[in-house]
C-alpha cells in the first residue's frame, strides 16, 4: 500500500539531490511547504525555473549574473589588473563581504579532483591562462581553499602561471589549514587578502 502519495515522494526525491539534503530534512521540507498555501509554492517553482531563464555565466570571470559582462566586470571602479582565482560562486560572495577586495574575480567552478575525473578540462582552467597572457593583468591572487584539492588546484596553476607576465599571490595567514574557504568569517578572510603573500615575483 503506497503511503506516501506520487507527487509527494516525488518532491522528497528531488530535494534529497540538493547538497546537505537527507532523507528526513527533504520529508520535513516537502511536509512543510505542502502546509503553506499553494500560492507560496507557485513563487518557489517560479523562481527556481527562472533560475535558468535569466542568469548566465559572465563570459569574462564566469560568475552568475544576468548581465554579460557582470557587474564586477563592468564596474570602471574595479582594478581589472588585479584577478582573484575562487573555487566557486559562493567564494566570490564571501570575499565580496569583506570589502577587501576592490579587484575582478575568476572563478574555475570546482577544484582538481583526478579520482572523480575532474581534471584542468572540466575546470575554467585554461580561460584563466588565457587573460594572464592576453590582458594587462598585473597580479593573480590564489584564493582557493585550504583543503587538499584546494591546495593542489593552486599547486596546479601557480606551476603553470609560472613564466607568465603576472604577479602570482596566494591568501596568506587567516584561513586555518583543511578549512573551505566559504565558512571563514568576513574579518578572517579580509586579514587573509590585505596580508597575502607572493610565490612568485
Amino acid at each position: 500500500m503506497q503511503v506516501v502519495p506520487p507527487p509527494l515522494e516525488r518532491l522528497i526525491t528531488d530535494l534529497t539531490r540538493l547538497p546537505g539534503i537527507g532523507q528526513k530534512t527533504a520529508s520535513r521540507l516537502a511536509l512543510y511547504l505542502l502546509r503553506r498555501p499553494a500560492a507560496e509554492a507557485l513563487n518557489l517553482s517560479a523562481s527556481l525555473a527562472e533560475l535558468h531563464a535569466s542568469i548566465q555565466l559572465c563570459s569574462t570571470c564566469f560568475a552568475f549574473s544576468e548581465n554579460d559582462p557582470c557587474v564586477i566586470c563592468s564596474d570602471t571602479r574595479r582594478n581589472n589588473r588585479l584577478v582573484c582565482v575562487v573555487e566557486e560562486p559562493g567564494d566570490l560572495m564571501v570575499i565580496e563581504k569583506t570589502n577587501a577586495f576592490r579587484g575582478v574575480y575568476h572563478i574555475l567552478h570546482g577544484v582538481l579532483a583526478p579520482m572523480e575525473g575532474i581534471g584542468p578540462d572540466e575546470l575554467k582552467v585554461r580561460e584563466l591562462f588565457y587573460r594572464a597572457e592576453s590582458q594587462e593583468i598585473e597580479e593573480v591572487l590564489v584564493a582557493t581553499s585550504s583543503t587538499v584539492p584546494g591546495e593542489a588546484t593552486a599547486s596546479y596553476l601557480i606551476d603553470h602561471l609560472t613564466g607568465m607576465p603576472v604577479k602570482v599571490t596566494r591568501l596568506a595567514c587567516g584561513i586555518p589549514m583543511g578549512m573551505d574557504i566559504k565558512y571563514a568569517d568576513e574579518h578572517t578572510l579580509a586579514k587573509a587578502i590585505e596580508t597575502r603573500q607572493f610565490v612568485k615575483g
